[in-house]
């Protein structure tokens, strides 16, 4: 397993990329209305990042994906493909999943959206995975192993009687979209990798609100709860710093301290 460590320069174009990533995030929140297509959201969110930023939107023709970003609603766990036919409705909740390429350097992250007003189920458990998250990004330091962060997140979601999609993992990322490690939501204290400074990968727990088995629709893509509930993502990517980390995609809405 090679892992890249980044360099001060290196991470200030690390830090363009997930500043230009988190912005289009705060931009589209606006948008995520009832009636609106997928579609829609992603020409929006296209064209922000590619007239206005100047910049690239990685998920355009990844491995023959068709949209710029990712748009997974309600019980679809991540890489919903945008489209005009999914209109969304008052009370769905949505992932919106951008990973910007600014100069070669990337910039991956997610948010989760509510459609006009959700049901108290629906938005518990997107507060619960965000709560993974945060929780884990607090955890980052030198000299922590990923089995700490995974057990940790894990730990939360179950003690909220919810399931850890364990088919999909945060990823390494620089200048290529997925490098060493892979970042697992779940694990076993003291096993695992070690992080150490300079290491950057994002963390994205997927977390269903039913049990944790996954199915692939025909599409190739999309990838939905088994079970047919609700799940919810969150996604940072984060740079081991010398005595904890920095989010390198934080959003203006959050408590991160911004580069």
């Amino acid at each position: 397993m090679t892992i890249q460590l980044r360099s001060a320069d290196d991470l200030a174009k690390m830090r363009e990329a997930g500043r230009l990533a988190a912005e289009v995030l705060e931009l589209i929140g606006e948008h995520v209305v009832p009636g609106v297509s997928t579609e829609q959201l992603d020409r929006i969110c296209h064209d922000h990042i590619v007239n206005v930023q100047k910049a690239i939107p990685a998920c355009l023709g990844y491995r023959g994906f068709p949209k710029s970003i990712c748009t997974s609603v309600n019980q679809v766990v991540c890489h919903g493909i945008p489209s005009e036919k999914k209109i969304l409705k008052n009370g769905d909740i949505i992932n919106i999943d951008v990973t910007v390429i600014k100069d070669g350097w990337y910039g991956d992250t997610s948010k989760m959206y509510v459609v006009g007003e959700a049901a108290p189920h629906a938005t518990r458990l997107i507060e619960i995975t965000q709560e993974c998250l945060y929780m884990a990004i607090d955890m980052v330091a030198p000299g922590v192993r990923l089995g700490d962060i995974g057990h940790l997140i894990q730990k939360h979601a179950e003690a909220n009687y919810y399931s850890v999609v364990r088919d999909y993992c945060g990823h390494g990322i620089g200048m290529e979209f997925h490098e060493e490690p892979q970042v697992l939501h779940y694990g076993k204290p003291h096993t695992g990798l070690e992080l150490a400074e300079g290491m950057t990968f994002t963390i994205e727990p997927m977390i269903n609100a039913g049990k944790q088995s996954t199915k692939l629709k025909p599409d190739g893509w999309t990838v939905e709860t088994r079970d047919g509930r609700l799940s919810a993502q969150w996604e940072h990517t984060l740079a081991v710093t010398s005595n904890g980390c920095e989010v390198l995609t934080a959003r203006h809405e959050e408590p991160f301290k911004r580069g």
